[in-house]
């Protein structure tokens, strides 16, 4: 027998609640809430229909259909083009350039393909206005529409085979409780927004917010329904930006797209490592280049330091593109397995251009950097440096040593300072970096001595 439950249920409108409220918060009338018992039907269970098992070596392995996008970092990351009937989600910071990304790639999409591009947040004049910015042809078919119900019976008009919606946050289904961008509609829109997309093969690109702390707003479930996860990452007062994958059912999560925001739209950058590095003349103290996998991408950046006596009983500890714990360990092993003391001095590292690096290969280059500075001894300029700093003071092997060393040669570098382990695995391929000086070291005390210029 089903339980009973107490409900309260306004005479006048008919809102129901779980408890008694003097006010309906529906109509505004006072006292109009009355106790009614709700008796819950059962719900008969159809039988589920029966289900084919087969072998999956009876199943036909049907090919990929993937469209381009035109832009060729883009199609990078998504593992070689879009999948058609798959579900795109593209997160980043406000500002940071995910309109201005997918409107040109629907301009690109639209000269093979029928598009449509739903706005949720803009007018269709704010949306003309970015178009005439970016030099955009008028295309493909776009409408202003917050309601699911309309976008999905205007998608049946038009019949495209890529869908763009910005945002998610910004739809909302008619039929359900909440403001846009609560919970409850962000999953039930992106429920049907990839029902549309699979029943009618589809190709959806959904454009989602992100909170303070960098990860998607809405449920974590979001991430988990759509088929690919992608960020666009940057800093506000650069001009980069990096378009990074998280997650990707049709390919690789170890690939990076690299653009310039311009202002013609976001540029492709070819080669990433030319806007790391800046151009100098002369070899400076502290400045000393590292060459880091973004993915599978080897990018050379530099790294800046300055250490200056303090006048205050703390020093500083200031770090920007690199963990400040981890300049903490690095500035720890120095003191203990070196000899060289930061004692009374302030500490200011800094990643030029705002990249951030995440790998642990920038140990080796953070640390000479450090002793560099505060030693008042540069590096030579044609010096990369690769390799992860442990807490007894050796420098552990890095992964993917053969791409840091070719970016390192295409460049136009003559040394490179590299783990032990990784310079005794290229004793046989050594012909294969000729005109690259290859120097490996076994821990930092032997780093420092190698790599900072004599008097």
């Amino acid at each position: 027998m089903a339980r009973r439950k107490t409900l309260f249920c306004c005479v006048d409108c008919g809102y129901e609640a779980h408890k008694w409220m003097g006010r309906c918060p529906a109509c505004n009338e006072w006292n109009t809430m009355a106790e009614v018992e709700n008796v819950p039907q059962r719900r008969s269970v159809a039988p589920a229909a029966e289900t084919k098992i087969v072998s999956l070596s009876e199943v036909a392995a049907a090919g990929e259909e993937r469209y381009m996008t035109g832009i060729a970092e883009f199609d990078r990351v998504l593992g070689g083009g879009l999948v058609s009937g798959s579900v795109v989600l593209l997160g980043g910071d406000p500002g940071i350039g995910k309109s201005t990304l997918l409107l040109q790639a629907a301009a690109c999409l639209a000269a093979k393909e029928n598009v449509f591009y739903a706005s949720g947040e803009e007018s269709l004049r704010q949306v003309k206005m970015r178009a005439e910015r970016l030099h955009i042809e008028d295309n493909f078919y776009t409408a202003a529409v917050t309601d699911l119900g309309a976008l999905i019976e205007t998608a049946g008009q038009i019949k495209p085979a890529v869908l763009v919606v910005d945002s998610v946050q910004s739809i909302y289904r008619s039929e359900l409780e909440g403001v846009p961008g609560s919970v409850s509609q962000v999953r039930e829109v992106t429920a049907e927004l990839i029902r549309l997309a699979k029943e009618q093969n589809i190709a959806v690109f959904l454009v989602g917010h992100v909170t303070k702390e960098g990860t998607m707003a809405g449920p974590r479930l979001l991430e988990h329904m759509v088929d690919c996860v992608l960020y666009l990452e940057g800093d506000r007062y650069h001009s980069f930006r990096i378009l990074r994958g998280v997650k990707n059912r049709f390919g690789s999560t170890n690939e990076i797209g690299v653009f310039m925001m311009e202002n013609e739209g976001m540029v492709e950058v070819v080669n990433p490592s030319h806007l790391f590095i800046t151009c100098r003349k002369e070899q400076s103290a502290g400045a000393v280049i590292t060459a880091s996998m973004e993915g599978t991408r080897p990018l050379l950046v530099e790294i800046q330091s300055l250490v200056a006596p303090t006048s205050y009983p703390a020093p500083k500890r200031t770090s920007a593109g690199i963990d400040l714990n981890r300049v903490a360990l690095v500035l720890a092993v120095l003191e203990k397995h070196a000899g060289i003391t930061f004692f009374g001095l302030d500490t200011f590292v800094n990643v030029v251009g705002g990249v951030r690096l995440y790998e642990t290969a920038a140990d080796l280059a953070l640390a000479l950097s450090l002793t560099s500075s505060l030693q008042g001894k540069a590096l030579n300029g044609d010096t990369v440096a690769a390799g992860e700093v442990g807490l007894t003071g050796e420098i552990r092997p890095v992964s993917r040593i053969r791409q840091r060393l070719h970016e390192a040669l295409k460049l136009g570098f003559k040394r490179f300072i590299m783990p032990g382990a990784n310079r005794a695995e290229l004793k046989t391929e050594a012909n294969e970096f000729a005109g690259l000086q290859l120097i490996g070291v076994d821990n930092i005390k032997e780093a420092i001595g190698v790599s900072l210029l004599q008097d």
